[in-house]
């Protein structure tokens, strides 16, 4: 119970409802149970707290409006749903916190969106510009635009990424589940509900199913994931029931509700979170055992003389992993140069590099202020 009274605390909120809840399974938006989430964020608001919406249920919603009984396949039908649904989705929103004089802001992203340094900073000052004014932003994928090269993937991913993004307290994430169990609770009875542990626990991995519905993207694995790129940030993470009454007020005064991963480790330095963040990585670099040892123990930058391979084609600047000779990602950053030159600069120290591409260029191959190690 003592891990949860820094909940009281929470000034800054992000809250993400699956889409199982928001459309009662499928059935169209649940307007009954949405107005019962928008009342309470409705009372936070009221508390001085500042809460962003993080909402699935656009594709669904989509569906419902058009008549279909399945989820289909074909990216361009799954937009076409996306961008029916919306507009019911907004309009559910925008209506019912009109009811308490809030003002809401429709927010769609792609990851893409969040991968450029610029555009970053830009979603960042305007999610903090609209809660100053006490706006609620309602934030989703953008799946209108999105392709599979530029897709967050689930709004699980999405909501942690906001979480970083505005440096939330806390993130909360409303399934149909009452939180992680060690075991799946639809097999065995015996099942317990994990009240509490450390958002990078690597044996929360082993207690998490897949998605039982076909409904939404994401499945319990993705909320662990969620709540270990929360942690980045310093965000502790609720996985709890949307189906709980007054769920969200009750959690943020420290009932025993859900399961609470919370974030170990000192939070990264904002450009880092950045890079830890990106799921479009353009090439790789295996490195050798000295050049781990430097990277993990010393924090320092990564030289060219410790890259034993690499593979991709990546341009100066673009954003490359780095892999033990076992093939772990142990980090990942900005890259000085290109992967041919890569190639021709690989294994050599650093006073090589003008002779060997003509020019003098960085001595780091990733200078340490724009790498970051990957748990």
């Amino acid at each position: 119970m003592k891990h949860r009274q820094a909940l009281r605390q929470a000034q800054r909120i992000v809250i993400k409802i699956g889409s199982s809840l928001l459309t009662d399974n499928g059935r169209g938006l649940d307007r009954m149970a949405i107005a019962s989430w928008v009342k309470q964020i409705a009372t936070l608001t009221g508390q001085g707290k500042q809460v962003l919406l993080v909402s699935s249920g656009s594709v669904v919603e989509g569906m419902a409006r058009l008549g279909w009984k399945k989820r289909p396949h074909l990216l361009c039908e799954l937009q076409a749903a996306a961008s029916v649904g919306q507009m019911g989705l907004v309009q559910t929103y925008e209506s019912l916190f009109q009811e308490y004089q809030l003002h809401t802001a429709q927010i769609l992203l792609t990851h893409e969106d969040l991968s450029d340094r610029k555009r970053y900073l830009n979603a960042r000052n305007t999610l903090l510009s609209l809660l100053k004014l006490k706006v609620i932003p309602v934030i989703n994928e953008n799946d209108t635009v999105a392709t599979d090269e530029i897709r967050f993937g689930d709004n699980d991913t999405l909501a942690a990424l906001v979480a970083n993004l505005v440096e939330a307290d806390v993130l909360i994430i409303l399934t149909d589940q009452s939180g992680l169990f060690d075991k799946n609770p639809a097999h065995y009875d015996n099942a317990r509900l994990i009240d509490y542990a450390e958002a990078n626990d690597p044996v929360l991995a082993t207690m998490a199913g897949e998605s039982s519905g076909q409904l939404g993207r994401g499945g319990m694995i993705t909320k662990i994931q969620a709540a270990k790129l929360a942690s980045r940030s310093g965000s502790a993470t609720i996985i709890a029931s949307g189906r709980e009454e007054n769920i969200i007020t009750r959690i943020l005064v420290a009932e025993q509700l859900g399961t609470l991963l919370v974030a170990k480790d000192e939070p990264l330095l904002a450009r880092k979170r950045w890079l830890a963040a990106q799921l479009k990585v353009n090439g790789k670099l295996i490195v050798d055992d000295g050049a781990v040892k430097v990277l993990e123990l010393s924090g320092k930058s990564l030289l060219s003389i410790g890259v034993e391979a690499v593979s991709g084609d990546f341009r100066r600047g673009e954003l490359v992993a780095c892999h033990d000779m076992s093939g772990r990602e142990i980090a990942r950053g900005l890259v000085n140069y290109s992967a041919d030159e890569v190639q021709k600069i690989k294994r050599r120290p650093s006073r090589d590099i003008e002779q060997l591409l003509g020019y003098a260029g960085e001595p780091e191959l990733i200078h340490r202020d724009n790498l970051v190690l990957i748990e």
